[in-house]
């Protein structure tokens, strides 16, 4: 089933197969979760191993059928999978578990697939020689996200990175659902403060990005609307007070909807202007996919809003946004000269076409707006 609208019909789909598990201290559920005497492949980063996560979901699954992957990198990298593959292939791996960011879950959806290829290189063949995407099995994957803000836990997409070529490829597709997520929000109280801060806006944008969208349906439209009110409360509480144990449950809760959101609908133009000032300049996903938010919601407010109670969410997330100053801390990683010189780089294939607004004066009308 294809989720979408399909606008000749006025009808409309909505499916999400992933089976949730949420609350503090949900990490101990795991073992429940994956299946008994399996060898499992533990995606991680060499940080989580330092501080003693990954000891501990080895012990909590047995030791001893545990293979440990702890290399995961910001921007998951396409070499960095693909030797990944073939280091890990003749494993016979049963089952992967993804703990930590997007960038852990992107690495762990990607295992998935290409674990159960014979290709020595299965993303080269795709992104680099135009093979086409035809994933017919997939190693199921338990996500365990660390942060909140991707909502990668229940999409069924991930994004690989070629540093080489500074370009970034996207792999989608059914067998990219994990089969579980386990979020535990305890596992987020160590984010330093801007990881915490860029992770949520990552999940407004996903919200934000679902509204414009030609693909929104009621159900993905009330999903966002949830996750901006919770958001806009949760996130000033987090910021102030990072070991406030509510606010962090409430903005796990909103990168699990926005998730939902775009697992429906995909992102829109603020993605799509994104991708270059991450692969070229550094500038975090989620800044990148933010800063130009406000611009985008305060031309197209009134397109968007269905109900009064939304306009009431809505404004409070541009003030929010505003409040933030998004455009000064753009600015920490690339010029405003330098953001303008990608305009051709930021028309993303699958990602600029979903934006059904306004944009008055054009890319460029918006990136100046937003970089003053």
């Amino acid at each position: 089933m294809s989720p979408g609208v399909d606008d000749r019909a006025g009808c409309w789909t909505q499916w999400n197969p992933v089976r949730v598990t949420a609350g503090w201290g949900a990490l101990t559920r795991l073992p429940e979760l994956v299946p008994a005497q399996v060898p499992v492949l533990l995606v991680t980063t060499g940080g989580f191993s330092r501080r003693g996560v990954t000891a501990s979901v080895c012990r909590l699954l047995g030791e001893d059928r545990v293979v440990v992957y702890d290399h995961a990198t910001p921007n998951a990298q396409l070499d960095d999978v693909e030797k990944a593959i073939e280091t890990l292939r003749g494993a016979d791996i049963g089952a992967i578990v993804g703990l930590g960011g997007g960038s852990v879950l992107d690495t762990a959806k990607a295992l998935a697939l290409g674990l159960c290829t014979d290709e020595p290189r299965p993303f080269t063949e795709v992104f680099l020689r135009g093979r086409p995407q035809a994933w017919t099995d997939a190693v199921p994957l338990i996500a365990v996200p660390t942060t909140a803000g991707t909502g990668s836990e229940v999409t069924p997409f991930a994004t690989v990175w070629d540093r080489s070529t500074h370009r970034k490829h996207s792999l989608s597709g059914e067998r990219l659902y994990p089969v579980a997520a386990l979020l535990d929000p305890e596992l987020t109280l160590s984010l330093p403060a801007d990881e915490t801060l860029f992770s949520a806006l990552d999940a407004i944008s996903h919200a934000l990005e679902s509204l414009w969208n030609r693909n929104r349906t009621p159900v993905s439209s009330a999903l966002a609307i949830r996750a901006l009110a919770l958001a806009y409360s949760a996130l000033p509480r987090v910021l102030s007070q990072p070991d406030a144990r509510g606010a962090r449950t409430e903005m796990q809760h909103a990168s699990l909807l926005s998730g939902l959101t775009i697992s429906q609908t995909r992102t829109a133009m603020a993605h799509s202007v994104s991708y270059p000032l991450t692969s070229r300049c550094g500038v975090p996903h989620g800044l990148a996919c933010s800063f130009t938010l406000p611009v985008l919601l305060r031309e197209n407010m009134d397109r968007i809003v269905h109900h009064p109670h939304e306009r009431v969410v809505l404004v409070a997330v541009l003030e929010l946004l505003e409040s933030l100053d998004l455009s000064g801390k753009l600015r920490r990683y690339a010029s405003a000269e330098e953001v303008l010189s990608l305009q051709t780089e930021m028309h993303a294939e699958g990602r600029i076409e979903n934006f059904k607004g306004d944009l008055p004066g054009g890319l460029r009308g918006l990136l100046e707006q937003a970089v003053r």
